[in-house]
């Protein structure tokens, strides 16, 4: 079933609540540490907090599109990572290096302006008359998109680096159980969107079983295999099996 975007406004928000309140206790290690490099290669860990900050401005930028604009689809828009990903690491290490001394504060600043910008647009879907504000197609950083799928879009940011920075410290900060800085809500729809890409692309009729394991199988934080990805996923069917996806992952 897809997300509806009631769903998916109150879990970016929690997400992004719950990986500052991380943040915030762990601040001194983040200061001590930072410089180290984490596991996602050719970054530092204080680099993925930066951006954080790139990845909230790309919402606050957004604008109403002009009437008639066809959106990229989700798929589409993700798409346009690759060919970028030098430019976003460098913008983010300069960024890093800038703002060294108040980094989460600027972070923070970066998602208040986002969520902001985010209220400003739904109240401009419901001026234009749209049932759902999911629907309004804005002008992003690379391309015009539903808002709907802009959001999800901040969402999956925000899941993957927590999973990046949880992994990245791990050892030094503890990260387990209640500890844990993922929002349950948020990390299944990042799932299931993520999910519904896969089936957009082949028509296999799947279900997510592991959330955790299916994100990190999907966007390359952790090498395919097809024995996780059959505990990762499951069909609807009983009699159906799970399809080796070696040819489309990882998706971003």
């Amino acid at each position: 079933m897809r997300t509806t975007f009631d769903e998916i406004v109150p879990a970016f928000s929690t997400s992004w609540l719950t990986l500052d309140t991380w943040l915030t206790e762990n601040e001194r290690v983040l200061h001590v540490y930072g410089a180290a490099d984490s596991s996602l290669p050719g970054w530092s860990r204080i680099e993925l907090v930066a951006h954080l900050a790139r990845a909230f401005d790309a919402l606050v930028i957004c604008e109403p599109a002009p009437e008639g604009t066809v959106p990229l689809s989700l798929a589409e828009y993700l798409g346009t990572y690759p060919s970028r990903a030098a430019q976003i690491l460098e913008v983010t290490q300069n960024l890093a290096a800038t703002h060294q001394d108040n980094l989460l504060q600027v972070v923070r600043t970066s998602a208040t302006n986002a969520l902001e910008n985010l209220n400003r647009l739904i109240a401009a879907a419901a001026d234009s008359g749209l049932g759902d504000p999911g629907d309004l197609v804005v002008q992003a950083r690379r391309g015009p998109i539903l808002l709907r799928d802009m959001v999800v879009s901040r969402l999956i940011e925000v899941v993957v680096h927590t999973y990046d920075l949880v992994n990245s410290f791990n050892g030094l900060i503890d990260s387990r159980g209640d500890a844990r800085p993922l929002d349950h809500d948020a990390e299944r729809i990042v799932a299931n969107e993520l999910l519904r890409i896969v089936i957009t692309r082949g028509g296999w009729q799947l279900t997510v079983a592991d959330p955790s394991l299916w994100i990190a199988l999907a966007t390359g934080r952790q090498p395919y295999d097809v024995d996780a990805l059959a505990r990762a996923l499951e069909p609807v069917f009983t009699s159906d099996s799970v399809p080796d996806l070696g040819r489309m992952l990882p998706l971003l």
